[in-house]
């Protein structure tokens, strides 16, 4: 008697958003497989290599994109961090980089040229300020500010070389929220390319490219990698902007490790159940310290004003796992407030699964000026809470008791 033919073995469809749409978190899991690559592997290998064989003629080779050629050009493990957020920003094509400055700066130095203008916000993450007001400027770049008190003024920002706006929202640290929508007509009427840097709001959050954005930058050290364990930037944006910018990034050398991008990756696996816990754990913490006696002023996103909330219930689908608070006291007080802490690591940056809190005057702008600063609303007594994955009630009670003791 014959034994019973085995059955084929069984070769899963290709993930296909268009035939099938899935949710986020549905694509964070399935949305990079490469079965065809993978040699079954569920999940997708590390390619420790800095350089790869190619089977005919380098020049044929490169022409073709075939294989990877060099890991500073392209990885294959990059390809699938990058592939992720694509999917969730909506965008044609995306790159990965070796940290948000480095996909930041290799942006702007891709889509400006000596005489070209920016037009940004006074309110930016401090790094991206010392990349426009100082490293931009030295190779005749220049920049026009939109006033911190008057978003609703970017279109008559701009000038006859402006080719970029640059703006973020929530803006760090006062999370302040702009009109995503606005600053996309605003750049479209200038012949202008807008740059939105998404990073605290993700994209489980907020997609600025469905509200007239040209290219969305990241730093996937914060909330896409989620662990505090990894530096990464991610760049997403249409073909042709994506084309000049790789011109710049194969220049630069901005690369992203093999090892950086299985991690980004694995991270971003858990994105949209992690962002959702960030963003409960944040609505209970303002609810708990917006009537707080030590709390002179919480910012949070859409709290500012009625036209800010309004803004920010039409184009976020979450606030976000920020919150910052300006301690009666100043920064003495402020100072206390973090020493008190039991929950909250004092650390410099965001997006963790542990809750960190930090003093913006002393380290992402710690190069401003006091009088800067000021103007921008970071007073010296604000500290910036990244409210991490914990529960809730712990958070809250650990933020309550160290306030009444300051």
């Amino acid at each position: 008697m014959s034994e019973p033919t085995p059955p084929a073995p069984r070769r899963r469809a290709p993930f296909d958003p268009v035939a099938e749409p899935a949710g986020p978190s549905t694509t964070l899991v399935h949305g990079a497989e490469r079965p065809e690559r993978n040699a079954g592997s569920v999940v997708p290998p590390i390619y420790q290599s800095s350089t790869f064989h190619f089977p005919g003629e380098f020049s044929e080779s490169a022409r073709d994109g075939a294989v990877p050629l060099y890991s500073r050009l392209e990885n294959p493990t990059q390809e699938v961090p990058a592939e992720l957020v694509r999917r969730l920003e909506g965008g044609a094509a995306a790159r990965v980089f070796g940290s948000g400055m480095g996909a930041i700066t290799t942006t702007l130095l891709a889509l400006l040229a000596p005489g070209d203008e920016v037009v940004a916000p006074e309110e930016l993450y401090g790094g991206t300020l010392d990349l426009l007001r100082g490293l931009l400027s030295r190779f005749g770049v220049r920049v026009r500010w939109v006033p911190a008190a008057s978003p609703e003024m970017v279109a008559e920002a701009a000038g006859p070389s402006t080719r970029v706006f640059f703006v973020e929202s929530p803006t760090n640290p006062t999370l302040r929220v702009h009109d995503l929508s606005r600053w996309a007509r605003a750049a479209r009427s200038a012949g202008a390319s807008l740059v939105v840097d998404n990073t605290f709001a993700t994209p489980i959050n907020q997609t600025p490219l469905a509200l007239g954005a040209d290219v969305v930058v990241h730093s996937g050290t914060k909330y896409l990698g989620g662990h505090s364990d990894l530096l990464a930037g991610v760049v997403v944006g249409p073909e042709a902007l994506i084309a000049r910018i790789d011109a710049v990034h194969a220049v630069v050398g901005s690369v992203l490790d093999p090892h950086a991008a299985f991690l980004l990756a694995r991270g971003l696996r858990t994105l949209a159940l992690r962002v959702e816990r960030h963003n409960a754990n944040a609505v209970r913490v303002v609810a708990a310290l917006a009537d707080h006696p030590k709390v002179v002023r919480l910012d949070y996103p859409g709290r500012a004003s009625a036209a800010e909330e309004a803004i920010a219930a039409r184009q976020m689908r979450g606030r976000a796992g920020m919150v910052s608070v300006v301690v009666r006291g100043g920064l003495p007080a402020a100072r206390r407030l973090l020493h008190g802490l039991r929950w909250f690591h004092v650390a410099s940056s965001l997006g963790g699964v542990e809750s960190l809190a930090s003093l913006p005057a002393e380290t992402s702008h710690r190069s401003l000026s006091p009088e800067e600063r000021a103007a921008r609303g970071i007073d010296d007594g604000l500290v910036r809470l990244s409210l991490g994955i914990e529960d809730p009630d712990d958070l809250v009670r650990d933020l309550v008791r160290a306030l009444d003791a300051v």
